[in-house]
């Protein structure tokens, strides 16, 4: 039931079912867009006639004090409400992770405070860390931030250096 869609791939159709899925989840406006401020690389959904679940997947480097390092971004999970509890999340953060750990990737990273992402093997970070801020998918300034929404898991033997200063090298996810 879990599909991967590239995003040069991804149909129109695809595009807008999972923009009305998202404005449907999220406070947060998305514009009627299918991503927040940047298309991700990757998107897994769970399709039963319709997107019923669907989470973004984003590789990059980012700088963790002065090492650059790859990472898997998580972002824009979300499910329909009355197919909520049902597994389906789990089963595709199970798969997002395997995607990520398939990849060069150290780290996988999200900013978020569900049950979910401990379960996954997230945990919180304290990190300092510098972004691209975004303002309606338009560039607005660079901001130094502390976010108790971090959440890191390790892919490899790497650790998380806990002190060290996050540059994000543009937008979060």
């Amino acid at each position: 039931m879990i599909e991967t869609l590239s995003e040069p791939r991804l149909t129109a159709s695809d595009d807008a079912e999972i923009a009305t899925l998202l404005g449907a989840c999220f406070p947060t406006d998305y514009g009627g867009r299918s991503f927040y401020h940047q298309r991700p690389h990757l998107r897994l959904v769970w399709r039963d006639g319709r997107v019923l679940s669907h989470l973004s997947l984003y590789y990059r480097a980012i700088r963790l004090g002065p090492d650059l390092v790859d990472i898997v971004g998580l972002g824009d999970v979300a499910t329909v409400p009355e197919a909520r509890g049902g597994g389906m999340a789990t089963a595709m953060m199970a798969h997002a992770i395997q995607t990520a750990q398939d990849s060069a990737a150290c780290f996988m990273i999200l900013f978020g405070a569900r049950g979910l992402y401990e379960r996954a093997g997230f945990a919180s970070a304290a990190n300092p860390f510098v972004h691209v801020a975004m303002a309606g998918a338009r560039t607005d300034h660079v901001a130094a931030a502390n976010s108790p929404f971090l959440m890191v898991r390790r892919l490899r033997d790497t650790l998380w250096p806990e002190r060290a200063e996050v540059d994000f090298l543009g937008p979060l996810f």
